[in-house]
């Protein structure tokens, strides 16, 4: 997928809050990042960015699910510990393009991937 807006769209089609963050995780290019909050607002819980880390909680070690790419408001790794090791979610965001100094994405502005705009 382009880190250009989406030609794929997203709609929950069903009440699997934990399934419908999931799958909104997989639409995230490679290369681009997205807050917790973002994924919550998107699917209309504003207030549910914890909601959404508790549902990735089960998902940082599933390899078909791009976790890393999810960070806090701020671009801070926040779950970089749920990792396995504590440079892990760094060296798979470093690995797509994504530079991190000092456990923060550096170039938040061009890097982060606002669903509610990408898959309107």
């Amino acid at each position: 997928m382009s880190a250009k807006k989406q030609e794929t769209t997203y709609s929950p089609a069903t009440n699997d809050f934990f399934g419908n963050v999931y799958d909104v995780v997989r639409l995230i290019p490679k290369g681009r990042v997205t807050s917790y909050g973002a994924i919550a607002a998107y699917l209309g819980s504003k207030r549910g960015a914890r909601m959404v880390g508790w549902a990735l909680g089960n998902g940082y070690t599933q390899n078909d699910l791009p976790a890393h790419r999810v960070v806090n408001r701020n671009g801070l790794l926040s779950a970089k510990l749920q990792f396995g090791t504590p440079t892990a979610m760094q060296e798979k965001l470093e690995s797509e393009g994504v530079q991190v100094k000092d456990d923060k994405v550096q170039d938040w502005h061009n890097k982060f991937w606002d669903p509610e705009k990408e898959l309107s």
